[in-house]
Order: structure tokens, then C-alpha cells, then sequence
């Protein structure tokens, strides 16, 4: 009789086994790149023996910056150069009513500011983090001190130097020689051949958050950013949904840098 209430008590009782482990691996995250290996992607660094920079990593200090942080200001003193770790910054110029010229977007692996390092003047225009962005700061000493030491890194920073003064020549150039409708046609044909998508409606890009940040982008006010793309959705070369752009005619917008002033 006890036999039988203890199998059936056996029987009723629910399974206890414990659970199986699962066999899947979780992935190890990747290891963040070292202040050594961010320096040796920039340019003006590019050839520096590991020994040299490993002296430079030392004395560069990471420093983070949440979007639409100041990283500093046009007239502020120069106290060193900055290089992207992560993230993206926009450097621009402003006016004293307001208006601003975006010079930029760097990334990672771009240097920013060497220029007064050597010169002794102040930051010549305003540095903010688009996104969550890492920069590395390098002091002034630290990098005057690395140029007298290995000179082919002065000769590096004149090439950038150089390559900048060529390209803000020809944003002088767009604003002073061109209409609004010719930059901003000159603007979405550089950003479809950036990161466009091709589809069978046409090229799609995405335009900056507003028509005041992409005004910035071309020297003109948001109002008449506004107003001619609405005049090149009514010609038939753009399709607007919110943000996203669809060049439906890019030839008829390739003709418009072709077209006389």
C-alpha cells in the first residue's frame, strides 16, 4: 500500500531537470583601437616609426563630446590640434548676424587645427560634434616638440594645409561667382556622389537635418533654400519626402552646373 501512494506521488510530480545550457558562443566585442593605432590613420602622422608614435599617444588626451558640443570657438586661443577618434564634427565660420558657412565634415582620422599650432594666432572658426564623437588632443608643445624632432611631419601638415586653401578658394569661388540654384544643384550632385542610392526612381540621398543646416552648407539663407527646391521639384529633377531627396532627372541637374549664370 505505501509502495503504491509513493509511485504515484513519483508519477504526479512535475519534471525538475535542469534547463540546457545553450550552445551558442557569445561574440567577444572588439577591442577599441589604441591612441597609437587612431594616430597612425591620420595623414600628417602617416610614416612615423612605432617608437615615435607611441611618444605622441602618450601625450594625446581623449576627450568626448555628445552632439552639438562645442569642441571651440572661432577667436579662442590655440592651446593644440585635435584628431578624430570617432564620430564627426562640422567646422564653420559665423557671421556677426548669425549666419553660418560650414567649412567641413571630418571624420575619423582627420586632423583639425594644425595650422595655429604653427602660427600662434587663435582657432580661425568653430568646431562642434555633429554625433557622440572621441577627439584626440594633442598640446601645441607637445606637437612643436615631435616637427623639430622628425620634420617630414611639418612638410605633411603644409600638403593638408594646402589641400584646405584649395578648397575654401573654391567655396569662395561658388559664393562669389554663382547663384543660390547653381550651389545647391553643385550640393546635391557632391552628396549623390557621395552616399546616393540608385533605384528605379532615381538617386536618393538624405539631406542635412534642416533647410537652415543645408543653407549653412551653401552660404544662403533657409528661406531660399526652400524656395528652390521647390522650383526643381516643379521642373521635374527632384522628388521631396521629408529629408529624403530623389533625383529623378540627374542630367538635367548635371546641366544646371553647365548653365550660364
Amino acid at each position: 500500500m505505501l509502495a503504491t501512494i509513493v509511485l504515484r506521488k513519483i508519477r504526479s510530480s512535475p519534471c525538475r531537470f535542469p534547463p540546457p545550457r545553450s550552445s551558442t558562443i557569445a561574440p567577444v566585442p572588439e577591442s577599441a583601437p589604441t591612441p597609437a593605432q587612431v594616430l597612425a590613420k591620420v595623414q600628417i602622422f602617416s610614416g612615423l616609426a612605432e617608437s615615435e608614435l607611441s611618444f605622441l599617444a602618450q601625450r594625446a588626451v581623449p576627450r568626448n563630446y555628445s552632439a552639438g558640443q562645442s569642441v571651440f570657438g572661432e577667436g579662442e586661443p590655440c592651446s593644440g590640434l585635435y584628431v578624430v577618434e570617432s564620430g564627426h564634427v562640422r567646422i564653420f565660420k559665423s557671421s556677426a548676424n548669425g549666419r553660418e558657412q560650414v567649412l567641413s565634415i571630418d571624420g575619423p582620422g582627420s586632423s583639425i587645427a594644425e595650422l595655429p599650432v604653427f602660427d600662434g594666432g587663435s582657432y580661425p572658426a568653430s568646431v562642434t560634434a555633429i554625433d557622440d564623437a572621441t577627439l584626440l588632443f594633442v598640446s601645441k608643445q607637445d606637437f612643436q616638440a615631435l616637427c623639430l624632432v622628425h620634420p617630414q611631419v611639418a612638410l605633411k601638415v603644409l600638403r593638408v594645409v594646402g589641400a584646405r586653401l584649395r578648397r575654401l578658394v573654391g567655396i569662395i569661388e561658388e559664393l562669389s561667382f554663382t547663384t543660390v540654384r547653381h550651389r545647391l544643384a553643385s550640393f546635391l550632385l557632391r552628396l549623390a556622389q557621395k552616399e546616393g542610392k540608385r533605384s528605379a526612381a532615381g538617386v536618393e540621398i538624405t539631406l542635412p537635418a534642416s533647410n537652415q543646416e543645408l543653407a549653412s552648407h551653401i552660404g544662403t539663407v533657409r528661406e531660399l533654400v526652400s524656395r528652390n527646391l521647390s522650383r526643381l521639384q516643379a521642373e521635374g529633377m527632384l522628388k521631396i519626402d521629408g529629408r529624403t531627396v530623389t533625383i529623378s532627372n540627374l542630367k538635367a541637374l548635371e546641366a544646371e552646373m553647365d548653365s550660364p549664370e
